[in-house]
Parts: C-alpha cells; sequence; structure tokens
C-alpha cells in the first residue's frame, strides 16, 4: 500500500489547501516548482550531494542493547539523524525546500519553528545558499530553547519573538503565515512539518523520506529481516513520516507514533492530537486537532517545545484512520525517564522530542517480547534540552555560583 495525496493534496478527507487568496499564486508556483524538480535529475543529485557532503548521510543505525534490557530484551535499533548537521532530521527537508527557492528566483525565507531545530537547520540552509532569513518563534520557545536562539543569530537569521497567544509553536506559523501573505512576491515559505496546505505535507514527506529509504536496508543488511515495529514520536509528524513511508506497504511492520501527552490526557494539558483531538481545520489543512466545544483550537501542552502543537499532518490523520498507524500518548515524565534511560545505559543524550519515542518503545518492546526487533526514529539530539533536563531532575550545574 502507498498513500500518495490526490492532484488536490487530500489524503482521503485529510489536507487540502485552506489559505487567502494572496497565496494561491505564490503556492501554485511551489508546487509546480516542485513536481519539476523532482523529475530533474540535476536537482536531484545536487540534493544528494548536500546530503552526503553536507548534511554526513547517510545516517547510521546504532544498536541500544542495555537500553533494550529494559525493553523486554527486545532488539532497539536507533536510526541516528541526531548525527545529521545542525542535530536533527530537519536538514533532510530544509535543504531540499532551500533549493527550491532558489530554483523560483526567491531571494528570502521565513520559517517557523518550536523546539529551534526547524529554525537553525533553515538558518543553515540560507546561510549555505546566500538567502535572507527571517524566524518566527513563540517567546515561551525562545525561553526553553535560547540555545537554538543564539545557534539561529550567529547563522545570520533574524529570529523574531511572538507574544501572541500560548506563545509556542500554534502562534509562531501563524505570525509566518502573516508575513509570507505581505511579502508573497519575495519570500518563500519554509515549512517544517507535514502539516500545513498542500503542497507542504507531500513536499516534505518526500524530502524526509531518506530516513526510511536508508533504514529499511540498513535493518535488512543488519538483522536479515524488517522489524516488528517502527517507532517515531509525533507533533507535526515529519520525522514519523520520513521513517515510516519505507514502510506503508509492509503490512507486517507496525507503524507507532508517540504523541506528547504532557501532563495526561485526562488533565486536559497535553499535545496527543489524534488521541484527543477530532478533524477540523487548522493552518491552512483539515486534520486532527485539539478544539473545544465549537471548533475553536485550544492551546496545547508539553514539556518537549518541538511537540507543543495542537494539530497534526493531515497523512497521519489519513493513517490513523485506516488503522495502518497506531498512535499513544506519553507524558512529561515518561520521556524524561527514557531521556535518561537513554543517556546513562548507550551514552546518548537524545532531544525530549525523540525521548517521546523511547518511552513508548520500552512499553512496545515489553508486549513484543525478546525476539522483537524495533527500529526507532531517534529524530535529534538533546543538546538544546540539557537546560530543561537540568532543572527538571534538579541537577547542580554551578551555573548560579
Amino acid at each position: 500500500m502507498t498513500v500518495v495525496p490526490d492532484a488536490t493534496g487530500h489524503f482521503g478527507q485529510y489536507g487540502g489547501r485552506f489559505v487567502p487568496e494572496a497565496l494561491v499564486a505564490a503556492i501554485d508556483e511551489l508546487t509546480a516548482a516542485f513536481h519539476e524538480s523532482a523529475a530533474d535529475p540535476a536537482f536531484q543529485a545536487e540534493l544528494t550531494r548536500l546530503h552526503r557532503e553536507y548534511s554526513g548521510r547517510p545516517s547510521p543505525l546504532t544498536d541500544a542493547p542495555r537500553f533494550g534490557e529494559h525493553a523486554g530484551g527486545a532488539r532497539i535499533l536507533l536510526k541516528r539523524e541526531d548525527l545529521n548537521h545542525t542535530g536533527s532530521h530537519k536538514i533532510n527537508n530544509v535543504l531540499g525546500q532551500a533549493l527550491l527557492t532558489r530554483r523560483i528566483g526567491k531571494k528570502r525565507v521565513i520559517a517557523e519553528t518550536g523546539a529551534g531545530q526547524h529554525g537553525v537547520a533553515t538558518a543553515t540552509a540560507a546561510a549555505l545558499l546566500g538567502l535572507d532569513c527571517v524566524v518566527y518563534m513563540g517567546e515561551e520557545d525562545t525561553r526553553r530553547q535560547s540555545l537554538n536562539v543564539a545557534r539561529m543569530r550567529l547563522l545570520g537569521a533574524t529570529v523574531v519573538p511572538v507574544t501572541t497567544g500560548s506563545r509556542t509553536l500554534k502562534d509562531a506559523i501563524n505570525e509566518a503565515m502573516r508575513d509570507w501573505v505581505t511579502n508573497v512576491e519575495t519570500t518563500n515559505y519554509v515549512f517544517g512539518t507535514v502539516a500545513g496546505p498542500h503542497p507542504f505535507p507531500l513536499m516534505v514527506r518526500e524530502y524526509q523520506r531518506v530516513i526510511g529509504d536508508e533504514a529499511r536496508a540498513q535493518v535488512l543488511e543488519r538483522t536479515g529481516r524488517l522489524p516488528d515495529a517502527v517507532t517515531a514520536c509525533v507533533g507535526g509528524g515529519s520525522n514519523a513520516i520520513g521513517i515510516f513511508t519505507a514502510f506503508v506497504p509492509d503490512t507486517g511492520v507496525r507503524l507507532v507514533g508517540f504523541e506528547a501527552g504532557g501532563d495526561g490526557i485526562d488533565t486536559g494539558r497535553h499535545a496527543a492530537t489524534l488521541t484527543g483531538g477530532a478533524p477540523g481545520v487548522l493552518h491552512g489543512a483539515r486534520s486532527y486537532l485539539l478544539q473545544d466545544e465549537n471548533g475553536q483550537t485550544i492551546e496545547s501542552h508539553s514539556i518537549s517545545a518541538g511537540l507543543d502543537y495542537p494539530g497534526v499532518g493531515p497523512e497521519h490523520a489519513y493513517l490513523h484512520d485506516l488503522g495502518r498507524a497506531e498512535y499513544r500518548p506519553i507524558t512529561d515524565a515518561q520521556a524524561m525517564a527514557a531521556f535518561e534511560l537513554l543517556s546513562r545505559t548507550e551514552g546518548i543524550i537524545p532531544a525530549i522530542e525523540s525521548a517521546h519515542a523511547l518511552a513508548g518503545t520500552l512499553d512496545l518492546g515489553r508486549e513484543l517480547g525478546p525476539d522483537a526487533i524495533i527500529l526507532v526514529s531517534l529524530s535529534g539530539r538533546g543538546d538544546k534540552d540539557v537546560e530543561t533536563a537540568s532543572r527538571y531532575f534538579g541537577l547542580d550545574t554551578g551555573a548560579d555560583r
């Protein structure tokens, strides 16, 4: 089974394009450029070269046996997107969209970011290709991800703290959309995940599918068979779609996404869209989202800035309804326990986003047993989260001395 959106960008009843009239021409131009570039050997060769020589692909596959002991003895294989240049999977997508920006002749890019990894990747690609770059980031996220704010500014980007709403990712996207409407003649919007209006869910998926394509071949070479399950964290869902896509036709492989359960689903303070949301329209597409009884989007909560978003990509909504992928909530406490466990058993400090996938994998491994092989997308590294983790665990860093 291969999931392909129709010509209007619909995955079943989800997706589509709900945008202001002022953006229609720009999105049509972007859609045409994306399809033309997909069939252009020179464009694809340049993207492949950048992945190899600039990002460091292919990213390796790492066995995690000591961590696996805590997952019922299951064999845990980590797809190491944390080892990419800039520290996460975000660079895969951004290099493609930055090359597209140059192809359509625009000189300025804008982006939204939550945890800062997409912002850092966009600032990096903009510096590489000589593009002006503005990144919108919720004020709350600039506080908890101050290291990435500094990285973006060092790379030459302008970081705009957004002070409206919950001052997180949702509000950053709102402001970036306003900028795009105002400056559409000169500016391209480099979107960070598989959400938003068509063609972004399709385009970002195609730029992230390199994760799963590589991992599928690596698992077969390493173990001689496909994994029993593939897992990933899900906010907007780009790393999850990236690794799931290669395995969607393999119906014997379970695809499991782990959402941000925050303080717990019953508390209402979470970002588990597919677990606790309902279909609606947000940021230009129809998908599951958190909303009140009047259909108004409500604020999300997660310790992870990158998962703190009340929506999810439409392809995840489609896979959820089909039953081809499962989605489970992971609380902040579960994620932080897995964060600490991987650090201490394997010497790898994961992003808190990725720690949600690790926490869910511990439970899944116990369900599947010691003969199981589970492939985990380790979507990013945890350098940016050290301050949050230090506060959470009450570590004495000596910063106040």
